[in-house]
């Protein structure tokens, strides 16, 4: 089949990778290069350097939907369009050029978490249970039929970025069973409900902020699904710590959330969390690297000082 491939991120690796194995016709349109760095030095995207190992054509727009875009996508006339980690929105005239229109794949069970960062909201919001969807793109956020899905348990200490690697593998799965079924003829439309839907927005760097008053889930929450961007982080005398890894424990709550209620090399760090003590296992700080707890507390006496 002659598919245009609209991908960006690692996420959209494998679902690229199958459809090169596949031995698809491929065009791959992606974003421009991004300056990274200091001196600025571009980088071009994940998707882009995957194609070019394999001589596939690459289109790069700053914007799909502009006329140079639109025209681009008509030259190279696909049957199927499919979209994953794309990361820009597309126009009428983009979707009405495939016959068989575009197939997005989505990391989250539609449709909930419909938005930019499906992943880490979903890992913050205490999900068990998370996956990947193909659906039916149009002109709303994630709104088209949903076309197949396929589950998987979130582990109960999994951080965003190990989720990530999981739903990108599952997601190339789910889309290669997406294509033998239309071709086939027997892919089957679903319309999401609109009473089950929630959004989500692109993950900003204080959202890694924690308040220990939060509870001891929430907090584990926030640092597995702020890991490894933009990492959770808490003031400790005024300065940024970052908190890379957590343990929940059964211990009770000395009443004073933020408080390291202990802080030993040996027996390790322990902060009030509200409604109980959770165990920081890695943290980072300032000027120094990321490390265990355990390994940095000599010569830091953090036991009675405050998490902020």
């Amino acid at each position: 089949m002659r598919i245009a491939f609209l991908g960006t991120p690692e996420f959209a690796l494998p679902s690229l990778d199958m459809l090169i194995r596949a031995g698809h016709a491929l065009c791959v349109f992606t974003q421009p290069d991004r300056p990274v760095g200091r001196h600025g030095t571009p980088v071009p995207p994940p998707v882009k350097l995957m194609a070019e190992r394999h001589g596939i054509p690459v289109r790069q727009f700053e914007k799909i939907r502009s006329p140079e875009g639109v025209a681009a996508l008509g030259d190279f006339a696909p049957e199927l369009m499919i979209t994953a980690a794309f990361g820009q929105l597309l126009s009428r005239e983009n979707l009405d050029i495939p016959k068989y229109g575009c197939v997005n794949v989505h990391a989250s069970l539609l449709p909930k978490y419909r938005g930019a960062a499906p992943i880490q909201w979903a890992i913050i919001g205490g999900e068990r249970v998370t996956g990947v969807t193909t659906m039916m793109t149009e002109l709303g956020l994630d709104t088209g039929d949903i076309l197949l899905f396929r589950e998987t348990e979130i582990g109960p200490d999994e951080t965003a970025g190990e989720l990530f690697g999981r739903l990108s593998a599952l997601g190339a799965q789910v889309l290669e069973e997406t294509i033998e079924r239309l071709l086939a003829g027997t892919l089957a439309r679903t319309r999401q409900d609109e009473a089950l839907a929630t959004k989500c927005r692109m993950i900003k760097k204080e959202d890694g902020r924690v308040d220990f008053a939060l509870g001891a889930r929430r907090v584990h929450d926030l640092v597995r699904g702020t890991n490894p961007w933009p990492c959770a982080y808490a003031h400790l005398d005024g300065e940024p710590v970052k908190i890379w890894r957590t343990r929940l424990t059964d211990e009770p709550s000395p009443g004073a959330p933020g408080l390291c209620a202990v802080a030993d090399p040996k027996k390790g760090l322990f902060v009030d969390a509200g409604d109980g003590l959770v165990e920081i296992l890695e943290l980072q700080f300032p000027g120094a690297k990321r490390m265990e707890a355990k390994a940095a507390l000599p010569g830091r006496p953090l036991a009675g000082r405050m998490f902020t």
